[in-house]
């Protein structure tokens, strides 16, 4: 009997830990089936493949720089050093000032009031080198390169090969493999993120960028709006690294006890998935107009027409983009794609439980990565960061709850009590999601679900001389902020009563 008992153990979690897990995988869920192909629907269908070529170009970034980090944590802790650590200090170093100086350059120099995008993007609509099909330079349209996000990956990449070889460095003088669990410091890290994050909405609420930017600096709007998106965006910009350091350190506690099985995971994971989505969204990225341009070209029963749309007969590709029916097909294939892997996991849960929560964790950083980097123009960055933090919170939180995810932590019944505890904290997560997802303003991209519109005391400026301002409307602060409480209030009590599943 007691040989039964310590069977069953290890399969028993606790509601609230349960009720983590199922908020994580329904973000995955809703993303990965919802969001993400849907985003590539409308950048194909879109009448222009700017938007596509942006998109592709961060996908590829966050595929290849996640790839380039899963390598060197093999390399430092599979399941000791094959490398010096000190090399990827020396290495981490440099890589960090290139990309945080290149991120500089993009977003300081070149600004001008006509031209709020500085030397963000390449080829700018002036330049004209070794034009290949009616491309700027080669193939390349306008803003195919955005600067700002190369940067932002190189900078990630630098920092990452710093963080984990002194995390090795120190390994090597301390044989301690323990879980430590949520230490002080990712405790601060998370509350001083929190912190900041809260700062950052309640500014944008009551005030608007271009309208505070305009109150700042009268009669140069362009310098105010500098101004406030430099203040606003360090706040972010700590707020993020700071979750990021969190979840980063969470996970290497996690995964340090379980190396032998774990490490081959987070390998798989970086080999198999981040590197080939990497590779082929670069691909894509690289060579979206020849493939279009070939595509015109498919006579055959009319799959020119059927597949491609181009305004301008005599300017092909530069004015063509995919049909509805293209973006059909691909959306299918990626929907396609990612439900199997969903359902993969839940048949993996049992026999390799490490690969669906390793692989777990670390898609929801990079889903808030590719939020981050995809969104990176002057007028989406901001809200973008705050998107990031809020995405890698998570991912913090459910690396915190994986370290025993089947611990027994109560023996309580869950009760009726119980039932409307989980129903009530479920609902209440779910709806404070809405509303915090309501927070971009990007059409056609995203459609609100709750309206807002910032600048409760100074909001936006009229668009012209004769025309009427915005008025501002905080509906989806106010309905995260109070479902937000409510939700905490019914999980603390789902925690307290120690109910097991």
């Amino acid at each position: 009997m007691q040989q039964v008992r310590q069977r069953e153990l290890p399969e028993q979690m606790s509601w609230a830990r349960a009720l983590i897990f199922a908020v994580g995988f329904f973000f995955l869920s809703a993303i990965l089936i919802g969001q993400l192909p849907g985003y590539i629907h409308l950048q194909l269908t879109a009448s222009s493949l700017e938007g596509l070529e942006q998109g592709c170009f961060a996908l590829a970034a966050v595929g290849l720089g996640g790839f380039v980090i899963v390598q060197v944590i093999v390399l430092l802790f599979d399941p000791k050093p094959v490398i010096p650590p000190a090399i990827l200090t020396v290495l981490g170093i440099p890589l960090s000032l290139i990309g945080l100086a290149l991120c500089i350059w993009a977003t300081a120099t070149g600004c001008a009031p006509n031209q709020t995008t500085c030397n963000q993007y390449f080829p700018t609509a002036h330049s004209n080198w070794a034009s290949l099909l009616n491309g700027k330079v080669l193939w390349f349209q306008p803003n195919a390169l955005d600067f700002v996000t190369l940067g932002l990956t190189i900078l990630a990449i630098g920092v990452a090969m710093i963080f984990y070889s002194q995390l090795a460095i120190r390994e090597q003088r301390n044989p301690d493999r323990r879980d430590l669990g949520t230490t002080p410091a990712i405790r601060w890290m998370i509350v001083i993120a929190v912190f900041l994050l809260i700062v950052f909405m309640l500014l944008y609420t009551l005030f608007d960028p271009q309208g505070l930017g305009n109150a700042i600096a009268p009669g140069h709007p362009f310098l105010g709006l500098k101004i406030v998106n430099l203040v606003w965006g360090l706040i972010l910009g700590a707020s993020v690294f700071l979750t990021l350091g969190a979840f980063a350190l969470r996970l290497h506690y996690l995964m340090r006890p379980v190396r032998k099985r774990t490490m081959s995971a987070l390998y798989a994971i970086g080999a198999l998935g981040l590197a080939q989505i990497g590779a082929v969204f670069l691909l894509i990225w690289a060579f979206v107009y020849p493939l279009i341009y070939w595509m015109h070209t498919w006579t055959f029963i009319g799959l020119n027409d059927y597949l491609t749309v181009c305004a301008k007969k005599s300017d092909i590709p530069a004015s063509c983009t995919f049909s509805p029916q293209a973006g059909y097909i691909v959306t299918a294939i990626i929907t396609m794609n990612f439900f199997v892997l969903l359902a993969g996991a839940i048949w993996a849960w049992k026999s390799n439980r490490s690969l669906v929560v390793v692989g777990s964790v670390v898609t929801t950083a990079a889903i808030a990565a590719v939020t981050f980097l995809a969104h990176t123009a002057p007028d989406k960055i901001l809200v973008a960061m705050m998107l990031c933090a809020g995405m890698l919170l998570l991912a913090v939180i459910w690396t915190s709850v994986s370290r025993r995810e089947f611990a027994v932590v109560g023996e309580n019944n869950l009760g009726c009590l119980g039932q409307w505890l989980v129903l009530g904290t479920c609902l209440f997560i779910y709806l404070a999601a809405f509303a915090f997802f309501s927070f971009p303003v990007w059409p056609p991209e995203t459609e609100q679900n709750i309206p807002f519109v910032a600048g409760l005391a100074i909001g936006p400026p009229a668009a012209g001389a004769e025309a009427t301002a915005t008025l501002p409307q905080a509906d989806a602060m106010i309905m995260f902020v109070l479902l937000g409480v409510l939700a905490a209030i019914q999980f603390f009590f789902l925690t307290r009563n120690r109910y097991k599943v």
